[in-house]
């Protein structure tokens, strides 16, 4: 993406709440992942990792963007 003028719409407080935010979901995410794996739970579980794992990125993304 070009170099452009960008005005934050979020300060420091915001970038850091969505931050720990995705933090935290990538934490839950990874003991989800260790408890699906442990109690060989059936396959269609694993597909549940997409809500943890998406709202992790999207923290993280939205921080480092600050949006």
């Amino acid at each position: 993406m070009p170099n452009v003028n960008r005005r934050a719409n979020i300060g420091a407080k915001g970038r850091r709440r969505r931050l720990i935010g995705g933090a935290v979901w990538l934490v839950a995410g990874a003991i989800a992942t260790a408890v699906i794996q442990a109690s060989n739970a059936p396959e269609w579980w694993w597909a549940t990792l997409v809500v943890p794992f998406t709202l992790a990125a999207l923290g993280y993304f939205q921080a480092r963007e600050s949006t």
